[in-house]
């Protein structure tokens, strides 16, 4: 349902596993809504064939040992408008919604909005998305960046520019052999876990679901943003807050 109301407005969300295990891909290769079907007829939910298949021979050679993989997932909203969250609210900062609705995703240890971590060992000459001016986009106000390495998030709010979140979910605890530490509970003493039946990643599934918090987080903020009693009244309000954007955009570059 979420899902269908950001539909309404323009906003379409999809994901796909970045990494399982030791195996990754190349970050710098996204899909956009018109490859989700692309995506989710790859058996592990990779953009990327050649990578595909190094997972997968991943997969097979933890299901011989008995072991389990995790990994991550990236998940990204396109179309979604600029102003969405707050700067002022500690609470509707909208990266701090986003982050604790992944967050809250089973067996999920860590979430990172655009370039995250990778900005932690950058100097701030390379790591921020500088404004330039295009003629391309003169009618809508002269301004671009080059670059989207917040992830589509500036001081708790939407940029304009594609939202992205990277989930990263740890190893399941269930494995095909008995090898973790433990405590028997009765007895107290150290004794090894019970074989269990298991899957070896749940990686792929965790995209699916990262898609639908992202899509509630999402619904939950262009609801308060455009309001309404009706979904025509919804796209109405989202209509012509957009084009304002752009009008307010034009009338200060033009000063």
């Amino acid at each position: 349902m979420a899902k269908s109301l950001l539909r309404a407005i323009g906003v379409e969300i999809v994901s796909h596993v970045v990494r399982i295990g030791s195996v990754a891909s190349d970050a710098s290769s996204r899909p956009d809504p018109r490859d989700l079907a692309r995506v989710d007829q790859s058996e592990v939910r990779c953009f990327s064939p050649d990578v595909e298949v190094a997972m997968i021979a991943e997969i097979k050679a933890a299901a011989k040992e008995g072991d389990s993989l995790g990994g991550v997932v990236e998940v990204i909203a396109y179309g979604v408008p600029a102003g969405l969250g707050s700067y002022v609210h500690w609470d509707r900062k909208l990266d701090g919604l986003l982050a604790g609705a992944l967050m809250s995703i089973q067996a999920v240890k860590a979430v990172e909005i655009g370039d995250g971590m990778a900005q932690a060992a950058q100097r701030g000459s390379v790591a921020h998305d500088a404004i330039a001016v295009d003629e391309a986009f003169l009618a809508g106000g002269g301004y671009v960046r080059r670059s989207d390495h917040a992830g589509g998030l500036e001081g708790g709010m939407t940029s304009g520019a594609p939202l992205i979140a990277r989930v990263a979910m740890k190893p399941l605890a269930t494995l095909n052999r008995p090898v973790l530490e433990t405590v028997d509970v009765a007895t107290g003493a150290s004794t090894v876990s019970f074989k269990e039946r298991t899957d070896v990643t749940a990686v792929p599934a965790l995209g699916v679901v990262a898609e639908a918090m992202m899509a509630l987080v999402l619904a939950g903020e262009a609801q308060r943003k455009f309001g309404g009693d009706s979904l025509e009244e919804f796209v109405r309000n989202h209509a012509s807050y957009v084009a304002n954007l752009g009008s307010t955009s034009s009338s200060a570059h033009e000063r």
